[in-house]
């Protein structure tokens, strides 16, 4: 029940936000570990993690104390001056990496898209390639950002619509689909692919098994670069640091964002050595990007999300997810497959149940249990990488409450 307080607190949005968002009706208060409370003391299991953010959970005591000595110390520079945190920062993702030389610091996932396909458009002019000569493809059900380059990248066009002219220079094919993607560089006009190892927004879709490195391969052949965007895949989120290691591929660029600060506002491009030395100086640049608190806190979560401890539980608790929600659908009948890596998972709804995953999100709020969707055919379960056997269990007793009331009406 929405109290007076709550009412006057969501008031504040309706009449002062830009009317972008559909929130869910309940305002949050605080959270601990995979636990979020609402203002009225109401506990939720937290299977979202602000859309794959808070990769550590809430109130992660190592994030919170990196957090608090760095705002006692420096909190702003500008890319003027040097400050240690972002200098420490990019040469531990460069070393944990694998791949890069160098890393550029900003301050979201789409920052860093938008600073890759930049970067690849740059590097294809000092190539002597016309603008013509400059193609990125991109994949249909991708998701790279809001800005307008990004949207663009982004093969959906529920997200382009409204938005037009978009910016010239790129082209779209089915993801896991070689013949399109050969049949699309064939005029050796393309000067990089890039894609999502794990599909986000486009339904939590894997990249087939060796689709990765027949990319790679195919890009290499043509003379093209293969930028992952692992904004939602990477930092431990599938098992592995990086997303693209189970792949066993080395890619030109990746892009990083989300868990990377545990939820303080970060974004990285890590940029191989085919492409480091590209742009230089006043080719690009950021005011807030490399700011020492975010830094200060996305240190400490590259630590731990790196940890032998998170890549064990990722896969620990993602078998317990895919054990629990087969079992909660071979009495239900709801889904009709689940996909993904780790613990990023997505559950398709039958063909009967189409189009109605945000209201099993209302019921599953309604009993205490926080998840996505991808789309409004599938849930998306994208918990903390720490989450406990504890948070699991209840949260997804919680969703099966949820599904049999869904089940019921349906």
């Amino acid at each position: 029940m929405t109290t007076h307080a709550d009412a006057e607190l969501l008031a504040l949005g309706q009449q002062y936000y830009l009317p972008v968002y559909r929130q869910r009706e309940l305002v949050l208060q605080r959270g601990q570990g995979a636990r979020v409370w609402d203002n009225q003391g109401r506990e939720y299991i937290d299977l979202s993690a602000g859309i794959a953010v808070c990769g550590l959970g809430h109130n992660d005591p190592d994030l919170t104390a990196a957090l608090i000595e760095q705002a006692g110390k420096l909190w702003h520079t500008s890319n003027i001056f040097h400050s240690e945190p972002p200098l420490r920062l990019a040469q531990e993702l460069v070393e944990a990496s694998r791949f890069a030389s160098r890393a550029f610091l900003c301050n979201s996932g789409a920052e860093a898209n938008e600073a890759a396909i930049k970067l690849v458009r740059l590097w294809a002019s000092q190539q002597g390639r016309g603008p013509d000569r400059r193609v990125i493809v991109t994949f249909r059900g991708s998701f790279h950002g809001r800005t307008l380059a990004t949207v663009t990248a982004t093969a959906q066009p529920k997200y382009q619509q409204g938005y037009e002219p978009l910016p010239a220079g790129f082209r779209y094919v089915d993801f896991n689909d070689m013949a399109q993607l050969q049949a699309a560089m064939a005029n050796d006009d393309v000067a990089a692919v890039m894609l999502e190892p794990v599909q986000g927004e486009g339904g939590v879709m894997p990249a087939a098994e060796g689709f990765l490195q027949q990319v790679r391969a195919l890009c290499d052949q043509h003379g093209a670069l293969l930028v992952l965007d692992e904004i939602q895949a990477g930092m431990g989120r599938t098992g592995t640091l990086f997303a693209h290691w189970q792949d066993q591929v080395k890619p030109d660029i990746v892009t990083l964002a989300k868990a990377l600060g545990g939820g303080f506002p970060i974004g990285a491009m890590l940029a191989g050595p085919k492409v480091a030395e590209v742009m230089q100086f006043g080719a690009h640049g950021t005011t807030f990007g490399g700011n020492p608190l975010a830094a200060a806190v996305a240190r400490v979560a590259l630590r731990k999300l790196g940890s032998d401890a998170i890549s064990h539980n990722v896969a620990r608790q993602s078998a317990a997810l895919r054990d629990r929600l087969q079992a909660i659908n071979a009495e239900l009948g709801l889904f009709e497959q689940l996909r993904g890596r780790g613990l990023m998972l997505g559950a398709v709804l039958a063909p009967a149940h189409a189009g109605r995953a945000g209201e099993i999100l209302d019921l599953a709020a309604a009993q205490g249990v926080l998840l996505l969707q991808a789309g409004p055919d599938v849930l998306r379960f994208v918990p903390a990488l720490n989450i406990s056997d504890e948070e699991l269990e209840h949260g997804l007793s919680r969703l099966h409450a949820a599904l049999r009331e869904f089940a019921g009406r349906s």
